[in-house]
């Protein structure tokens, strides 16, 4: 389980003196509770696979702020960004590659008989089920149109 992991790995980070590991995983901790909070299911938790997609959010925050930092030119601040990003990404499943990921898309396609862009909606919420966290919904997204356009 996800959140037995993040103890282990907070308590290794805190006895190895690492601020910023130990820092990133209290705020993933507090992200679960938070979640468990209003979904209220605080005594029996949060299933794995909604901890990744929360795990999946928090990176992406992550990398939107490291953008935003990089154009209003605070490079220093951009990189402690990547690096929370980063270590949240530990705790997520491998992405697919692009390969891997159209061949999901094709098959997703071939089963639903989509053709054209009103099918998009469709096809996108198979594929996104079919991957749980594997793939950025961005790429997801980018791959259907692109598919679907052709």
């Amino acid at each position: 389980m996800l959140k037995q992991r993040l103890e282990q790995d907070l308590k290794a980070a805190l006895l190895a003196g690492d601020k910023n590991r130990a820092t990133t995983i209290r705020g993933l901790k507090s992200a679960i509770l938070y979640a468990e909070v209003a979904a209220g299911s605080r005594s029996e938790g949060l299933p794995d696979e909604e901890i990744i997609a929360l795990f999946s959010k928090e990176a992406k925050k992550r990398q939107e702020s490291a953008d935003f930092y990089v154009k209003g030119g605070s490079e220093d601040r951009a990189a402690a960004e990547l690096a929370e990003k980063k270590i949240i990404e530990e705790y997520l499943p491998k992405q697919l590659s692009d390969e891997e990921l159209g061949a999901i898309v094709d098959e997703v396609i071939a089963s639903v008989e989509a053709s054209g862009p009103q099918a998009m909606g469709q096809v996108i919420g198979q594929v996104k089920q079919k991957t749980t966290g594997q793939a950025d919904g961005g790429r997801i997204a980018q791959l259907v149109k692109e598919r679907l356009a052709a």
